[in-house]
C-alpha cells in the first residue's frame, strides 16, 4: 500500500484484528458443519392442574420455538454467506490459504506449517505464508467489519 493512501486506511491493531477474523472464522466453521441443536417443545404430560385465562389468548410454546429456530437458521445461513462473500473476493493465493487453512471441516486439525508445505504446490515458505495470511486476514476484517483500531 502506498504512502498517499495510508492517511485513508485506519491503523488496525494487529494481534486483536488477527483473533477477531479467527473468531469469525471459527465460527463460520461451527455454524457451517455443526447440525443446528433445534429447540423443541416440551410435549410431556404434566400431572399438575393447569387454570386456563382467558380462552381468546392462546400461549404458542410451539409458534415461538418454531420461529426462534427459523431465525437462527436464516442467522447462521446469513453469516456463512457474508464469510464466503468476503473470502471469495480475495485475491487467488490468500483466498487459497484461508480456504485450506481455515474454512474446511478438518481446519481444527490442521496447522499452518501443514498449509506451507503441503497445500501450496510449489510449497511456500513460513515467512511468505505468514506475509499472505495477514493480508488476507486484514481485507477479512475490513470486509467483515470486525477490525479493530489502534
Amino acid at each position: 500500500m502506498g504512502n498517499q493512501l495510508s492517511f485513508m486506511l485506519p491503523e488496525i491493531d494487529r494481534k486483536e484484528t488477527q483473533q477477531a477474523v479467527e473468531d469469525a472464522l471459527e465460527k463460520y466453521r461451527l455454524f457451517k458443519y455443526l447440525s443446528f441443536e433445534e429447540r423443541e417443545a416440551s410435549t410431556t404430560a404434566s400431572a399438575e392442574i393447569r387454570y386456563h385465562g382467558p380462552i381468546n389468548e392462546t400461549s404458542d410454546q410451539t409458534g415461538s420455538i418454531a420461529a426462534y429456530n427459523v431465525d437462527q437458521e436464516k442467522m447462521r445461513k446469513d453469516f456463512c454467506f457474508r464469510v464466503e462473500r468476503a473470502v471469495n473476493r480475495l485475491p487467488k493465493m490468500e483466498r487459497f490459504l484461508i480456504e485450506e487453512r481455515y474454512m474446511t471441516n478438518e481446519a481444527e486439525y490442521l496447522t499452518d506449517y501443514n498449509v506451507y508445505c503441503f497445500k501450496f504446490q510449489p510449497p511456500i515458505s513460513a515467512m511468505t505464508y505468514a506475509k499472505i495470511r495477514w493480508k488476507a486476514f486484514y481485507r477479512l476484517a475490513l470486509n467483515l467489519n470486525i477490525a479493530v483500531t489502534k
